[in-house]
Parts: C-alpha cells; sequence; structure tokens
C-alpha cells in the first residue's frame, strides 16, 4: 500500500530543497527539459545526502585547505597573501567536482582565477610542493636548485609575485583514470584571464579532434570575485561568446567566491541586481547559490554543476556566499571597511570552517 502525501509532507520537502543551504535558480531558463532535468535532480529526497565516507572525504580535504591557511597565517605574518579564510569550502568543492566530471570522462580542465585562494588551490588542487610556494613567498636570494633538488618533475619559475602564478599537472586515479589540470597565470586585472582560459580550452578541443565528446572531455573552470563578476564587461563578453560558432566550449563552469565585498566596496554600492550571479540569467544559465559554511552544500553544487554541462553543453554558475575574514590583504584592517560584520559578535569571532563542520557532521 502507498504511503499516503501530504500537503506538509510536501512543503516540508519544497523547503528542504528550495530553503536550505543549496538554492537552486533555474526557471529562468526558457527549455523545459533542461528545467525538469534540474527539478528532478533537486526535489529527490536523496539530493544533498552524503554517505559517511564521503563526508570524511570532504572534511579531510578541508582539513588540507584550512592548515594550510593557518600556516600561512603564522609563519608569514606579515606578507600579502590572499588568502581563502572564510572561503576554503571551495578547495574540497574543486576537487569534488574534478573528481565527478572525470567520472563522466573530462580528462582535461583549464581552471582561471583571481589571487584571492590561489596559493591554496596551487598547493592543494595542483598539487605544487609546497617547498616552491614557500620560497616564492620568502623570495630567498638563493640558487633555486638547493631547493628543489628532491622534487619530482619541472616546474616552472618566474619574477611575477606569488599568487599571480599558474602551474600544471597530470593525476592519475586509483582505478587508472587519467586526467590533466591547468592553472593559468593572471596579472592583478582579476577577469581578463576569461577568454585566456577559454580560448584555450577550445583549442585543446580542437587539437584532441574537435568532435562532441572532445568538447564535453575539455572543462574550463573559472572563480571569480563577486564584484568583478558582476562589474567587469570581460566577464559578459566572454559569455556572450558561449554559443557562436567556432567559439562554443561546451560550457564553461563559472565559481563565484562570493565574500561580500569588493575590495572595500560593500554590494548595495556596487551593483543594482540582488545577486552578483544575475548576469547568468541572460544567457539560461542555471545558477547555484549554495553556503559557504557548509562544505557539502557546494561539493554538491560543484558536481551538480559539472552534470549539467556535460549533459546540456552550457554555462553553469555556482555561487558561494561566504565571508572574508581578514582585509583585502592580510595587513588591512578590516574593521575599517566592514565594522558591523567584524565586530565582536561576527566574522572576528566566527568558529572556523574546520571545526564548525566536525561539530554539524
Amino acid at each position: 500500500m502507498k504511503q499516503k502525501v501530504t500537503l506538509r509532507m510536501v512543503l516540508n520537502q519544497l523547503q528542504t530543497t528550495y530553503c536550505g543551504t543549496l538554492g537552486v535558480e533555474y526557471m529562468h531558463i526558457n527549455d523545459p527539459e533542461r528545467c525538469n532535468w534540474i527539478r528532478e535532480r533537486v526535489e529527490n529526497p536523496r539530493f544533498l545526502k552524503y554517505d559517511n565516507e564521503k563526508k570524511l572525504h570532504i572534511y579531510e580535504r578541508l582539513c588540507f585547505a584550512d592548515t594550510f591557511e593557518n600556516f600561512l597565517a603564522h609563519k608569514f605574518n606579515t606578507t600579502k597573501r590572499f588568502d581563502l579564510d572564510g572561503g576554503e569550502a571551495i578547495v574540497p568543492a574543486l576537487k569534488d567536482g574534478i573528481d565527478r566530471a572525470s567520472e563522466l570522462g573530462a580528462h582535461s580542465f583549464i581552471i582561471g582565477m583571481p589571487h584571492r585562494g590561489r596559493l591554496n588551490v596551487l598547493a592543494n588542487v595542483m598539487r605544487k610542493p609546497m617547498q616552491l610556494i614557500f620560497r616564492e613567498i620568502v623570495e630567498l636570494n638563493c640558487d633555486s636548485n638547493d631547493h628543489s633538488k628532491n622534487i619530482k618533475g619541472e616546474w616552472g619559475s618566474s619574477g611575477d609575485v606569488k599568487y599571480h602564478l599558474g602551474t600544471s599537472m597530470d593525476r592519475t586515479y586509483p582505478d587508472g583514470r587519467h586526467i590533466h589540470l591547468s592553472l593559468v597565470a593572471n596579472p592583478s586585472h582579476l577577469e581578463c584571464v576569461n577568454p585566456v582560459v577559454v580560448g584555450k580550452a577550445r583549442a585543446k578541443q580542437y587539437y584532441c579532434g574537435n568532435r562532441p565528446e572532445d568538447t564535453r572531455n575539455v572543462v574550463p573552470i573559472l572563480l571569480h570575485g563577486d564584484a568583478a563578476f558582476a562589474g567587469q564587461g570581460v566577464v559578459y563578453e566572454t559569455m556572450q561568446l558561449a554559443k557562436v560558432p567556432d567559439f562554443d566550449v561546451g560550457g564553461t563552469i563559472h565559481v563565484v567566491v562570493n565574500n561580500q565585498i569588493g575590495f572595500t566596496t560593500n554590494p548595495v554600492h556596487s551593483r543594482s541586481t540582488p545577486y552578483c550571479s544575475d548576469i547568468g540569467k541572460a544567457f539560461g544559465a542555471p545558477i547555484l547559490h549554495c553556503n559557504g559554511d557548509d562544505p557539502l552544500a557546494v561539493s554538491c553544487a560543484m558536481e551538480t554543476a559539472m552534470e549539467y554541462r556535460h549533459e546540456w553543453g552550457s554555462d553553469v554558475i555556482v555561487d558561494m556566499i561566504c565571508y572574508r575574514r581578514l582585509g583585502h590583504n592580510e595587513l588591512d584592517q578590516p574593521l575599517f571597511t566592514q565594522p558591523k560584520l567584524n565586530s565582536f559578535k561576527g566574522i572576528e569571532k566566527a568558529t572556523h570552517l574546520k571545526t564548525l563542520h566536525l561539530s554539524s557532521t
């Protein structure tokens, strides 16, 4: 006998789906099949459900990101490094998204990002040897070979500042899957890397054979700040080319690390739209808003974004809403720019994400 479904049960399920730590905007998409594809997933009771093994795996990756930030904060406390404190959940989420895309057949990932969080991504996603990262931070006046003689592989060096540098690496999974990751170097002009990443992805798709499966299996990923994503014209210009013949890369994964401030400017003074991601509505891109204090929701959003791109070949936006514990850089005083948020009861005393996640699982 089938169980009766009451109105209260329906309302509870809808509230869980749309009013929790992961919310999805998709009703602006003018294709009912795509809307139904998203609806069937997010309204499924098993959505956002992870087993204990997966939770521990996410927590382990979160610990790596958190420990790295804490070490830099104590070891190089007078050095600008543009830390990720408050948005660490993006590191395990990126890795989970890449894992899911590789399960679907993707083999190449081209990543572009601003300077905030780049050192953490270099260390924990790109697996750049930490000896090299630390040497670049302290800028030792010595022979680099003396400090990298035990490091395997070729790692380029540059005279640029450490939070502008890129790298690439090959990764092999235990089941034999091979993927290539490339993080493109980026200057201080935050979003100018967007067309570079998309162009590099398009070139790789072409030289892989230029077949539909080649388009699906080379994935461009762009990380943005909330103010830059809403305010810089190159973002719109790049997205405008998404479905133009010869420029189509089968969709770009846009990840907004939304710490709710741009340099020293609050959102109310920097844009006219409710969300920094509203530009995506012009192109029919689904938008997944997630709470940066819930690593499971952020990882689920990234995995869902990868699945949507694989299925429909179009852009997806993940809007991770978090905060910035320190100033624009570590030498700035955050109380000057956001005195209310950084007050005694605010960000300054907020529980670190690693501890918060452990207590909630």
